[in-house]
């Protein structure tokens, strides 16, 4: 079943075309990733799901049902973990989680327990008495999402939730995501780091500019485009070192290597040389060849699969914004 059906969504802001024909299916119990840079619609796109903006066409339906702002019923099963932390400062850590969860669930006894749970569960027990501004920014970012998701949500709305935290946080927030996709939640994750996507989502979306480029499974999305592989040779110098090392190599080597079949590009950078390649059973042998032929002094070699930011490269023509 689509818990989440959105239908040619557009979404103006005077000029600005936000949302351009946007379409979004999400089934039930995925983690469905949307990737893109800041200002390609992200956000804009889940406060339309949330009925916290009125948009100039198209549907949105949740859970099976069409969605607006006085749908409080469907509301009662969504959370939502925002971009920026939003808790009440002048609350300790069990009284914000307790004050959210009581938007939803008015029993004391049975909000107490979700409340409990819910510092278990971002493993805040340590910190229940403290106030926010005691918190560093990784605690405050469990904090949230603990706010977001005491009350159980069928499903929840995680808009960037890792943004400038420290990678053992980072790793602690995407785990519970990954739990609670396991106990049955279906997760809508939005991001710019095309890592984290990659990591725990199941199906992702590419968009920018309001509009969708591209979605499917990471793999699927790789195997879309033209990028096979990525090699790179640390180049060394003819004594070994790698201090000027890129001198080791002249033009006449890089014509020859761009000149290989089923090569894209070429680079240069300080002793690194990097080859991205179409797919074929032969790239990495046909570069260290045309590098041999040429004398070129080789350290280490990696290659690598595409990744997706190879993948939005391609399709859009730039790297993801920061």
């Amino acid at each position: 079943m689509d818990i989440i059906a959105v239908e040619n969504l557009v979404k103006r802001y005077d000029d600005l075309l936000a949302l351009d024909h946007f379409n979004l299916h999400v089934t039930q119990g995925e983690i469905f990733g949307l990737l893109g840079p800041n200002g390609s619609g992200k956000t804009t796109s889940i406060n339309c799901m949330l009925a916290l903006l009125t948009y100039d066409r198209g549907t949105i339906r949740l859970f099976g049902e069409p969605m607006d702002p006085a749908r409080y019923d469907l509301k009662r099963r969504i959370g939502v973990v925002p971009q920026q932390v939003a808790v009440i400062n002048e609350l300790t850590v069990h009284e914000n989680i307790d004050y959210f969860c009581s938007l939803y669930v008015s029993d004391r006894t049975r909000r107490r327990t979700l409340v409990d749970e819910a510092i278990e569960f971002v493993g805040l027990e340590e910190f229940a008495a403290f106030r926010p501004g005691k918190l560093s920014g990784g605690l405050l970012r469990r904090l949230n999402i603990a706010c977001g998701i005491a009350h159980k949500p069928e499903l929840i709305f995680f808009d960037e939730p890792t943004v400038a935290v420290d990678p053992q946080s980072r790793n602690a927030v995407l785990t519970g995501i990954q739990r609670l996709r396991s106990e049955g939640a279906t997760v809508v994750y939005t991001s710019h780091y095309m890592e984290e996507v990659e990591q725990i989502c199941d199906r992702v979306m590419i968009m920018d500019h309001g509009r969708a480029l591209a979605q499917g499974t990471c793999d699927e999305l790789k195997r879309s485009i033209k990028t096979g592989e990525r090699i790179v040779v640390e180049l060394q110098t003819a004594s070994g070192t790698r201090e000027a090392a890129a001198s080791s190599i002249d033009k006449r080597e890089l014509d020859r290597l761009r000149a290989l079949p089923h090569v894209i590009d070429v680079a240069l950078t300080d002793n690194l040389l990097a080859v991205s390649c179409e797919a074929s059973e032969h790239n990495l042998t046909d570069v260290l060849a045309a590098l041999r032929a040429g004398n070129v002094r080789m350290g280490r070699i990696t290659c690598a699969p595409p990744t997706l930011n190879d993948v939005f490269l391609e399709i859009t023509g730039r790297e993801l914004r920061d």
